[in-house]
């Protein structure tokens, strides 16, 4: 065992000063097999689509969103560069196309429709939410700035954190996993290769999803199942795909054979090319990150138990607080989001009649989107409306 160990580690001697961090992971434990930095900040680049489709399939699940529906393409959506379906503001997108475009193209323009109709047409308070969840799951050193991992300094996350957001996918929606081990896909008759070189030469591999910028340099997120076991490999700031590539091949070579040999996981730390910056004090951190623990591989079992014991959080409605009539007299406003379809917008409608006791109505905006709003509230009301959406998990924020 120990002489296969030693050539395994042999392998990626010659890759280690080529790329900043790497981990192998059993999916079905959570149990990290080998690590290297893997809980150095760095940039995820689109890595962070991941995330942008753990919410979209959570809206999925709980009837916001259909994958028939439709998705409007904003002015600010077709601006978005560089890589992109070229879709022209005004037009719209199925949710299905959507979801295909990000996981096979990685297209940042599709990234922000996405965002921007599921938050109101706000990408910046969906970024805000991807934190907020990304907490809530375990992933400790993470913030996001935007829904697509375009260059912002203080976009960061880590290895081990992108593992456990990708188990969290696989283990909360394993219904729409599918989509992450798409070969090609084929839109407005142009046809777009996954990025994923494994899909297609490294045996067992079904998904899961690419990233480069030019300060992130190139990641992998990269998965495959052999023999009833299941691993996930990362590899971020690699110097180009060809490295990636390799290097996550032979992170599966590594626990593939770990695991059938019984060897004990490693934790190594190698220095790197290039160091990525600490965030900005700036920050829009909802915890101060912490430092790297001492002992990740327990860490991480923790987090994967804290975010994977069970399924998607399901919201219920609060006990203390009773519904707020909403006829007292105001200038204030609350909206509950904004739709593509009024069929969401109407499900939108019932979900805050059942939770909260309030009469919404749907009106449409300048853009064509259906905004579900509670009107003419005074200040204190809107305030405790908002109040007990936030309580029941409905997103919601007050207007003037």
């Amino acid at each position: 065992m120990l002489i296969i160990l030693s050539a395994i580690l042999a392998c990626t001697a010659a890759h280690s000063a080529q790329y900043r961090a790497a981990l192998v992971a059993d999916m079905d434990t959570g149990r990290v097999l080998y690590q290297e930095n893997a809980n150095e900040l760095n940039y995820p680049a689109s890595l962070t689509k991941i995330m942008t489709l753990y919410l979209t399939f959570d809206a999925l699940e709980h009837g916001r969103l259909n994958l028939n529906d439709y998705l409007i393409v904003s002015q600010s959506a077709a601006n978005a560069e560089p890589v992109k379906l070229g879709l022209p503001a005004g037009s719209k997108i199925r949710v299905e196309d959507a979801i295909k475009a990000l996981a096979v193209h990685s297209a940042n323009d599709v990234a922000r429709v996405l965002a921007e109709n599921l938050k109101g047409g706000q990408e910046e308070s969906f970024a805000d939410l991807m934190t907020r969840v990304a907490r809530e799951i375990g992933l400790t050193r993470t913030n996001f700035e935007n829904s697509s991992g375009l260059p912002n300094d203080d976009h960061m996350s880590t290895a081990r954190d992108i593992a456990l957001l990708s188990m969290a996918v696989y283990k909360h929606f394993p219904q729409y996993w599918h989509f992450f081990g798409i070969k090609s896909w084929t839109y407005n008759g142009k046809t777009y290769t996954n990025g994923n070189r494994l899909l297609g030469s490294y045996a067992g591999c079904d998904g899961m999803k690419t990233g480069y910028t030019k300060k992130s340099k190139y990641s992998l997120v990269a998965t495959a199942n052999r023999d009833n076991k299941r691993l996930m490999s990362v590899v971020l700031g690699a110097e180009n795909k060809d490295v990636r590539a390799n290097v996550a091949a032979q992170m599966l070579n590594r626990g593939f054979s770990m695991l059938n040999n019984g060897a004990t996981p490693v934790s190594v730390t190698k220095p790197v090319a290039q160091s990525v910056s600490q965030p900005s004090p700036q920050a829009s951190y909802t915890s101060p990150p912490p430092p790297a623990p001492t002992q990740p591989v327990t860490t991480f079992n923790a987090a994967y138990n804290a975010a994977t014991s069970a399924a998607a959080p399901v919201y219920s409605k609060p006990t203390t607080s009773a519904p707020v009539a909403n006829s007292v007299p105001g200038s204030a406003g609350v909206q509950f989001g904004a739709f593509s379809s009024r069929s969401s917008a109407e499900t939108q409608v019932q979900n805050v009649k059942n939770k909260l006791g309030v009469n919404a109505v749907i009106e449409t905006a300048s853009n064509g989107m259906y905004r579900v709003r509670v009107n003419g509230l005074s200040e204190s009301a809107a305030q405790q409306i908002k109040s007990n959406a936030t309580a029941n998990g409905i997103d919601s924020y007050v207007f003037h």
